[in-house]
């Protein structure tokens, strides 16, 4: 992606960077994972196999999301508004280089594969 960021083969869309929704999203998300055993994609996957139990965390989600959209003028002036960064990607967040993120990113899968794959995980 960087590449094509680059040469000017696509155009990159930074969404905000705010740490109260990412605080709130990844917890309902990790909760909902947790209990359900099912993330959204997989829970679909699921009930196309016949797992019938999946159903119930999809109507678990879907709830979830209603509950969600309810609550949410509360949250946007309290919990949503801590710590908005503006529309930044993760290189001007830190002040480095795309290419070092890539090259961070390559060397972290590469040495995580290597070692799932030693140590036979």
């Amino acid at each position: 992606i960087t590449l094509l960021v680059q040469t000017g083969q696509i155009a990159y869309s930074h969404k905000a960077l705010n740490l109260g929704a990412l605080l709130v999203g990844g917890a309902i998300f990790g909760v909902g994972w947790a209990i359900t055993g099912f993330c959204p994609g997989t829970a679909v996957g699921a009930l196309a196999e016949g797992r019938w139990h999946a159903l119930f965390a999809i109507l678990g989600m879907l709830i979830g999301a209603a509950l969600f959209a309810e609550i949410y003028p509360a949250l946007q002036s309290t919990v949503l508004a801590w710590k908005d960064f503006g529309k930044v990607g993760l290189p001007e967040l830190i002040g480095i280089s795309p290419w070092m993120v890539a090259a961070l990113f390559a060397l972290v899968s590469f040495l995580a594969f290597y070692l799932f794959e030693k140590l036979g995980v």
